[in-house]
């Protein structure tokens, strides 16, 4: 276990470290003339009535401990194109009910009204082929703000179920590409969680590699082929019991996170009421924990918004690059990752400097997992990480 000398403060709560999309978000010739269009007070109702009657999700801030998982996570939503967190731990650490819990952070963006693949109305990189050319035309599009959708990816999903599936009949009676989306459309510029990734199919860690490799998914059946954006922020977690996940894949997750039991016999009680408090009446549970859940709303949408203030010394991406090159990571992902880890850290604190401290908060996250050579053998803890860091650091 490694105790990290770096914290951040998060309404009483600590948070220690130990923790895309990818391409460059453009404003190119793309310019929508785009109609902003606030929900009116009976959709407003609706949304509210139908999420109280969805199953009541576990509040984010009510979670005792894991404080290295709930960074990687805040840090996720802050910036998406870090990439993702792969967290790994025992049974019964609270891995899923931390994840589905971001569900009441998760903040609202803009997408065209309609558009099966939440397409953003100002960027083409995030724009389906039909909108692209409705603006191409010159069409107003009519904007509508939705909440970042958080899809789960079941293990026995089929690949027609995740990537689409395409009508054969209607096209070839009817001559139209009749498309029906799959999970991975739903998933663009949102959220796609994989609980026990480590047992998924080989072909469903294939069609994840490939859409996370282009933020493209492309289906092809009987000579018709349709592509859309599947832009996402990969979430998994496992028991790295029940066996190891490919390099290939683990390397696509932007962080890692290691969660382990609690060991402390007082903070096993506590969850343990919490957790019987929640079960015995979720609402009025909930309703306990709705002032943190608000204000921690808000510094994760202040965080959104500063983030593009924040800057990062270049001495600093240096030493970052060296620690990087000396503990012999391939390729540059661990590098990037680092740099906008430690930026979205930053903006959780307000600052508009990167500081060593939040290199040496995140760098363990970003870089253990891409340590290993040998897919026998087991992901570093991270203690390697940090000696490399006070190493060059210092």
């Amino acid at each position: 276990m490694i105790v990290c000398g770096f914290a951040v403060q998060i309404f009483g709560r600590k948070f220690c470290g130990g923790i895309g999309f990818h391409g460059v978000k453009g404003r190119s010739q793309f310019s929508a003339a785009s109609v902003a269009t606030q929900l009116n007070s009976a959709e407003q109702a609706q949304k509210i009535a139908l999420r109280e009657s969805q199953r009541p999700v576990y509040p984010f801030s009510a979670i005792v401990g894991q404080d290295e998982m709930k960074l990687c996570l805040l840090l996720n939503v802050i910036d998406p194109k870090i990439g993702g967190v792969m967290i790994m731990g025992d049974r019964g650490t609270g891995k899923s009910t931390a994840v589905r819990s971001l569900v009441d952070l998760l903040p609202e963006i803009k997408v065209v009204a309609g558009d099966p693949y939440n397409s953003d109305p100002e960027d083409p990189e995030f724009m389906g082929v039909e909108v692209r050319e409705r603006v191409l035309k010159g069409e107003q599009l009519q904007v509508v703000f939705s909440k970042i959708n958080m899809v789960d990816l079941p293990l026995g999903a089929t690949e027609d179920r995740v990537c689409g599936t395409i009508d054969i009949e209607k096209a070839l009676t009817e001559g139209v590409k009749a498309f029906e989306p799959g999970l991975l459309a739903k998933a663009n510029r949102g959220i796609l969680y994989v609980d026990e990734v480590n047992l998924l199919d080989d072909h469903l860690v294939d069609v994840l590699l490939d859409s996370a490799a282009s933020g493209w998914n492309t289906v092809e059946r009987e000579g018709i082929s349709i592509s859309h954006p599947a832009r996402f922020i990969l979430i998994g977690s496992g028991n790295p019991e029940e066996g190891e996940l490919r390099p290939q894949l683990l390397d696509r997750f932007g962080m890692h996170a290691q969660v382990g039991t609690v060991r402390d016999a007082e903070l096993r009680v506590r969850i343990v009421e919490e957790r019987a408090r929640f079960d015995k009446n979720p609402k009025q549970f909930r309703d306990s924990y709705k002032a943190e859940q608000e204000k921690l709303q808000q510094q994760i949408a202040s965080a959104r918004s500063f983030l593009s203030k924040v800057h990062i010394d270049h001495d600093l991406k240096v030493k970052i690059s060296k620690v990087c090159a000396e503990l012999n990571v391939d390729g540059l992902r661990g590098d990037i990752v680092t740099n906008r880890a430690a930026k979205a850290l930053a903006a959780l604190k307000r600052r508009d400097k990167v500081s060593a401290e939040d290199v040496a908060t995140v760098i363990p996250n970003c870089l253990r997992h891409r340590l290993r050579k040998d897919p026998l053998e087991s992901i570093d803890s991270g203690l390697l990480v940090i000696e490399k860091f006070y190493e060059v650091f210092s």
